[in-house]
């Protein structure tokens, strides 16, 4: 948090009440190897950032961590499912704060998010002979 004011402020940086919530799903820094220096809510709103701006890993703003070690800890967290484990947990809060079951009941897959091969297409149509 104290680097975040060192710098400039982003619309995508994490509120005090949004990294609270955020902050206990990540794992804590390992036991092994050297001890963790950066600030791990401004690798955070780093890759808040590039998920959101769309720019490349290797464009991101000087003033937030390096990219190298940005990229690692999305892809580190990735593996790990610390980012499906956040995206669970939130949304389980935002149902519960709804008045709703925490755990969705139904999906819904619309033809304009899911792309299909077009309607009697012979790729789709035809089997393969032998």
């Amino acid at each position: 948090m104290q680097a975040q004011n060192k710098r400039k402020s982003y619309e995508t940086d994490l509120t005090d009440r949004q990294w609270n919530i955020i902050a206990p799903l990540l794992p804590p820094p390992s036991k092994e190897g050297k001890p963790r220096r950066v600030d791990i809510r401004e690798v955070i709103n780093a890759i808040f950032y590039v998920l959101r701006s769309g720019c490349p890993w290797r464009l991101l703003p000087n003033d937030f961590p390096k990219w190298q070690l940005v990229y690692y800890y999305f892809c580190r967290w990735k593996k790990q499912g610390v980012w499906k484990n956040i995206h669970d947990s939130v949304r389980a809060k935002v149902r519960e704060k709804e008045g709703r079951n925490k755990e969705p009941s139904a999906g819904i897959i619309d033809s304009q998010s899911v792309k299909t091969v077009k309607k009697g297409d012979l790729v789709a149509m035809m089997l393969v002979r032998r």
